[in-house]
């Protein structure tokens, strides 16, 4: 009969698992040897990978690279990922042969015919002065080879001319003070994972008039084009605190928070936007309100904000450099100021152009900023007051109210003073499609008719923080439909002349979904930034979007 006796057991007097360290033998001990770091995503637990083409039963020479297969990849980085952190300390173990190899330089710029056999293989010196140059793809010079002085080739570049890009410094949209200080800063990818839910809102008042659509403008072609019209109108923008009617609301405890659409819409697109932007919020109590700044960011329309590579301005002269022109010439027609400003000449005309000032309907009270010693006539323009809750528990009382704009109505779809049949109304512009900054956008007048999901596709990406805060915009002033033009320039040289070559009309609620704007995502980021700024005393403070960084940052 077999014997057996018990294996001796190391008592741990200083408690836990395992042995103590007295009890652990020196050739067990690790010791002279260097940490290696290893991150999460590492995979422990595998002694032996027979699927790898290293493991083949030939050890690796010491320091040597992982086997790769015939595409120039290891077998284990094409089921795994190539692991980020720690991956470099494994040079730590390696052996280097520095007095051997430290005397030899490569001499032939010339890459050595592809190996077949071997996926790597190590040069070997074939006399003083001289080494040979190997690849390391077993299909020839396809995107692993590197020549000498020339350095990688196209496969390995990670876009096409990259390195001809200028590193573009925008300045901040406000003159940041020294005397300002940082409160809160918040990053982008914080913001967009914020979600709540905002039931409809409540409609406390109606002010203004608005005049029917023209749905002859449906009807446009790029064949029968028709002319934008400048007209004369007036179409206020007032800030949330010179707003008569909010300061009544104000006086009567409606709302904790008080803003406009326009305000409103750019912050809950905060996670698009590139251009820099600033809001004034300003804390009387426990009332907010957010406000902007005359001739600021909110009063224009970008262009292209989101493409790949935007129109730009041209670099101011350097005053302190005298080998520079000190005479600043005009700037271009297609640089990014240039194209602001025509675009926004664009959506006021179109607008006022697309509307039949003949059929009216007049809200429950006039337009609040329209004064008796004004003679322009009015534009079509309706403002509804409207409080949206969000209070995230029943108790909460925090709601927000935002004074948002219809601009017509749609005749024989019920009546606009019960909010039925209204309408937002917004253009795109084209200005050259070969110009810097256009974005790979098509030829309208060639796509438009047959291709236009093409033309809607390619705006979605260039204009995706602009069309984004036009849809939150008609959400926000339950409008159900959006009528959006599609203007050209007669002549790409010229940009005072315009045509009007399509109309397309969308529900907002629908175009949303395609440009997956979540409003709940915007709701969360309202409430969030509410919250901060309860949190501070009394007073002014400044929400500034950093041009440079992707951030928000509260000073």
């Amino acid at each position: 009969m077999a014997s057996f006796s018990l294996p001796p057991i190391h008592n741990n007097p200083d408690g836990g698992w395992g042995p103590s360290s007295s009890n652990i033998p020196e050739q067990f001990k690790f010791k002279d040897i260097p940490y290696a770091p290893f991150s999460k995503s590492d995979k422990l637990g595998r002694f032996a990978d027979w699927n790898d083409p290293a493991s083949d039963g030939r050890q690796a020479p010491v320091g040597a690279p992982a086997a790769r297969d015939s595409r120039g990849t290891t077998g284990r980085s094409r089921r795994e990922g190539t692991q980020a952190f720690g991956s470099g300390t494994a040079s730590a173990f390696a052996y280097f042969h520095v007095e051997d190899e430290s005397s030899f330089s490569l001499v032939d710029n010339k890459a050595a015919p592809p190996r077949r056999g071997n996926a790597f293989a190590r040069g070997r010196p074939l006399g003083r002065g001289t080494a040979t140059f190997v690849s390391r793809g077993g299909r020839g010079s396809r995107g692993n080879n590197f020549a000498a002085n020339k350095g990688p080739q196209r496969g390995g570049r990670k876009g096409w001319r990259d390195w001809e890009k200028n590193n573009r410094t925008r300045e901040s949209s406000v003159a940041i003070s020294p005397e300002w200080s940082m409160l809160e800063e918040i990053e982008f990818h914080r913001l967009a994972k914020l979600r709540l839910e905002v039931d409809d809102p409540e409609d406390i008042d109606t002010y203004g008039r608005i005049f029917a659509y023209a749905k002859t403008y449906d009807r446009i072609t790029t064949k029968t084009e028709k002319p934008l019209q400048p007209l004369d109108r007036i179409k206020y923008n007032t800030t949330t605190s010179d707003d008569p009617v909010i300061q009544q609301l104000a006086g009567k405890d409606t709302a904790t928070v008080y803003t406009t659409d326009v305000i409103l819409s750019v912050l809950m697109c905060a996670p698009r936007s590139v251009y820099p932007w600033d809001i004034v919020i300003v804390r009387e109590g426990n009332h907010l309100f957010f406000d902007k700044r005359d001739g600021g960011p909110f009063d224009t329309v970008t262009v292209n904000e989101n493409a790949s590579d935007p129109p730009q301005d041209a670099t101011p002269p350097n005053p302190n450099n005298p080998s520079e022109k000190t005479v600043q010439e005009p700037p271009s027609i297609n640089s990014a100021t240039s194209l602001s400003l025509e675009a926004t000449y664009i959506n006021q005309n179109f607008g006022f152009q697309s509307v039949v000032e003949a059929t009216a309907s007049d809200f429950a009270h006039p337009n609040p900023f329209y004064g008796p010693e004004e003679t322009e006539p009015l534009a079509s323009c309706g403002y509804r007051y409207r409080v949206f809750d969000l209070g995230v528990t029943e108790d909460e009382d925090v709601k927000i109210c935002v004074r948002t704009e219809v601009d017509a109505f749609v005749p024989g779809q019920g009546n606009p003073q019960e909010g039925h049949g209204l309408v937002t109304i917004r253009a795109l512009n084209e200005f050259d499609p070969r110009a810097p900054g256009a974005g790979g956008a098509p030829d309208w007048r060639a796509k438009l008719d047959s291709q236009r999901g093409a033309v809607v596709a390619t705006e979605m990406k260039n204009n995706s923080c602009k069309l984004a805060k036009w849809t939150v915009q008609s959400i926000l002033s339950g409008a159900d439909l959006m009528k959006v033009g599609y203007i050209s320039r007669v002549n790409p040289k010229d940009h005072t002349r315009h045509v009007i070559l399509s109309t397309a009309s969308m529900r907002p609620t629908d175009f949303a979904a395609q440009l997956n704007v979540s409003l709940a995502n915007g709701w969360g980021i309202v409430r969030t930034i509410t919250d901060l700024c309860m949190k501070m005393p009394e007073g002014k403070y400044v929400l500034i979007k950093d041009p440079n960084k992707v951030g928000c940052k509260q000073s």
